[in-house]
């Protein structure tokens, strides 16, 4: 009877910490800290302060001494691009996917691209890892925009065109693909995920006319240009 009585304060214990667990605030922002809504509101050079959660970052390298790693974040209202942040090999070890980091630094914008730029990260205690979304019918409408750097999907693409730009410093693929008749230019960035990794020899192993789903994050460079991090054959 003891024993059955233990096992049982131990499943209630259990399900409390998941409950807990459940209750966190993703959403929860320290003082000082901006909304989605307000970083997205503020004009561009103004100086800015985030925090959001760590979905996929590039390789961290040094720039003039300075180590820096570009970051794609998100929270529950959108998605944040953290252009070569400022931030030591040590932590850049830290930013699993799904880490809560808090970010200062400038509000800039390049070819469509809406940044933070010379930027500090922070990390900081929560976890909260975003689904993806499916942005298929947004193709070609202006509300595709509204969740720039987010994770997303296009279901049913087809293949029109792969292209490398091989040199020492960039291993790209540039993957051009139709929905609807309309074309549209995706990236396999060599820095996110470079020829050793499962996504980079899948799309080079495509061909025109392949029938495709991708996941990636949704950047801008004068228009869509999706940074690649899965395909897979239609289903």
């Amino acid at each position: 009877m003891k024993k059955i009585l233990a096992l049982a304060l131990v499943l209630v214990v259990a399900c409390g910490l998941v409950a807990c667990d459940k209750m966190v605030d993703v959403n929860a922002k320290s003082e000082g800290v901006m909304t989605y809504e307000e970083y997205m509101a503020a004009p561009m050079d103004a100086e800015v302060v985030i925090e959001a959660y760590v979905q996929g970052h590039q390789a961290w390298w040094e720039n003039n001494g300075q180590g820096v790693v570009t970051v794609y974040a998100q929270d529950p209202d959108g998605a944040y691009f953290l252009y070569e942040a400022k931030c030591s090999e040590e932590d850049a070890a830290k930013l699993t996917e799904g880490q809560k980091i808090k970010v200062k630094g400038y509000k800039g914008t390049w070819a469509g691209e809406i940044e933070i730029m010379d930027a500090t990260i922070e990390i900081v205690e929560g976890k909260w890892i975003a689904d993806v979304l499916d942005v298929t019918d947004l193709l070609g409408k202006e509300e595709l925009i509204n969740h720039q750097n987010k994770k997303v999907s296009f279901k049913g693409m087809t293949v029109v065109s792969i292209a490398y730009k091989d040199s020492e410093w960039d291993k790209d693929i540039y993957l051009t693909v139709s929905n609807d008749g309309a074309n549209y230019d995706f990236c396999v960035e060599n820095y996110l995920a470079g020829p050793d990794t499962d996504v980079y020899k899948a799309v080079a192993a495509l061909n025109a006319g392949d029938v495709i789903d991708v996941e990636g994050f949704l950047y801008w460079y004068e228009g869509v240009n999706t940074h690649i991090t899965a395909v897979s054959a239609a289903k």
